[in-house]
């Protein structure tokens, strides 16, 4: 885990080329729905299902109930997330944007099927997410929450638009109930985001003293133990 951390994302993006190609969309959807439904976390030893942020939950459900349209846009592998997230947020498969691998039609007998090839075909972290979400979405967000500087591009854009608009960055402060990290950290960094949120006053979240509950209290997703 040292090892890959100190890699950053380009050894993320490696391992992820290493191991989730080689197979079709379909099969990586199952071995993913196999190992969300049973894999658990080894620090709060509950399943990643239950790992999600409740006040993420509550915020989505509240906005949803508003008329919003919501969406996940992150720099994990997209079809790694789609399996799980409609059960966990709320949010369809089609409403998720992520990192992608290039696929390939393949026709086996009469088996169509999209194989998935070691090779990157979109990388959702910086300016790719502010790109895919033009690309996929076609409108500007009102709204854009985000944790680290891979976000930055994602809320300058949002704060681009006309009209009311809300850009939010979430500071891991809880060491005891999640983690704390930001500046120095080679995964999930928040450095300059965090700086340009501080200057542009948008809304930064302390999880330490704003948050009462971080996760979930039972499970999330159906089968998860």
């Amino acid at each position: 885990m040292k090892a890959l951390a100190a890699s950053g994302d380009r050894g993320a993006f490696q391992l992820i080329l290493a191991t989730h190609a080689g197979m079709s969309t379909d099969q990586f959807s199952q071995i993913v729905t196999e190992w969300i439904n049973h894999a658990e976390h080894p620090k709060f030893h509950r399943p990643y299902t239950e790992c999600i942020y409740q006040p993420m939950v509550e915020l989505l459900t509240f906005m949803r109930a508003n008329g919003f349209k919501t969406y996940i846009v992150s720099g994990g592998e997209v079809e790694f997330m789609r399996p799980w997230t409609e059960k966990a947020y709320g949010i369809p498969p089609e409403q998720v944007i992520g990192t992608t691998l290039k696929t390939k039609y393949e026709l086996n007998g009469a088996n169509p099927a999209l194989e998935r090839q070691p090779e990157i075909d979109s990388i959702d972290d910086g300016p790719g997410k502010p790109e895919n979400i033009g690309k996929i979405i076609g409108r500007r967000p009102i709204a854009a929450f985000g944790n680290s500087d891979g976000d930055q591009q994602m809320l300058e854009w949002t704060a681009a638009g006309g009209g009311p608009r809300l850009m939010a960055l979430v500071h891991h402060t809880d060491a005891q109930r999640e983690y704390s990290y930001d500046r120095a950290s080679s995964v999930g960094r928040l450095d300059k985001a965090l700086d340009e949120a501080t200057a542009r006053q948008w809304l930064v979240i302390d999880m330490k003293n704003d948050w009462k509950v971080i996760f979930p209290p039972g499970p999330t997703v159906p089968g998860s133990h």
